[in-house]
């Protein structure tokens, strides 16, 4: 999903200076639109010292009377929390949050919602989303800095979201794997590998190695290219005269 079809939603933060690092944040994920849900703290000047660049966001950001007035343009809304409520109607851990952007579509606007500082969302905010998210912190001190909880979501979004522009190498198929299986096969009879009498018991181990994980096709490639290499080497010392 584009970081542009992404919001961030601070419901009732307190402190000034959390406006600051949370707009830093989300200039360095590329995510332009941050709201708060009011009563909300006044941006200050410690604010824009903590932007620290990102006064662009600070300066653009939306201040709403209700979490619904925040969310009306919103598709799909997560919820993120350190704790499992009884609520929500879909939970999802970090992991899981990639795959469901994904579903979602790239025309989607998605808002990532943090609760205050103090107390977190209410079980009447989470049940508005589409999804609640938990952060994978310790349970002995589960709550995060709020500047932080929003750097981790937007880090793991921004993570897929670079993964998926990158095309993946080709895969070998079952056929190439079998060819490069049996190249290999010429190559360790040619050295005397099989010179213990267990060829076959060999050979499975071998394709257990080979065929243990998807191969692309340029491993593929390399593989039999060294398998190559030692034929080639080894018909060369056969026909090259003695010094």
């Amino acid at each position: 999903m584009p970081p542009e079809r992404l919001s961030v939603v601070l419901v009732r933060p307190h402190l000034p200076a959390n406006l600051g690092s949370v707009a830093r944040v989300c200039r360095n994920f590329g995510v332009p639109d941050l709201r708060l849900v009011e009563p909300a703290a006044p941006a200050d000047d410690e604010s824009r010292r903590l932007a620290s660049g990102a006064d662009d966001v600070l300066d653009g950001l939306r201040r709403y009377p209700s979490l619904p007035d925040a969310l009306a343009d919103c598709d799909a809304v997560v919820a993120t929390s350190s704790l499992r409520g009884r609520e929500e109607r879909r939970f999802l851990v970090l992991s899981e949050l990639p795959a469901f952007l994904e579903g979602l579509g790239a025309s989607a606007r998605a808002a990532f919602v943090f609760g205050p500082e103090r107390s977190g969302l209410t079980e009447d905010e989470r049940s508005r989303a589409s999804a609640s998210l938990r952060l994978p912190t310790g349970p002995d001190f589960p709550t995060l800095n709020l500047s932080h909880a929003v750097a981790v979501v937007l880090a793991v979004v921004r993570l897929s979201a670079e993964d998926a522009r990158v095309p993946a190498e080709p895969w070998a198929t079952a056929s190439e794997i079998e060819a490069t299986i049996a190249h290999w096969d010429r190559a360790l009879e040619a050295i005397g590998f099989y010179d213990t009498g267990h060829r076959e018991r060999s050979l499975r181990d071998w394709r257990k190695i080979v065929a243990s994980r998807p191969l692309t096709e340029r491993e593929v490639a390399m593989l039999r290219g060294v398998a190559n290499r030692v034929l080639v080497s080894l018909r060369r010392l056969a026909t090259d005269p003695a010094p």
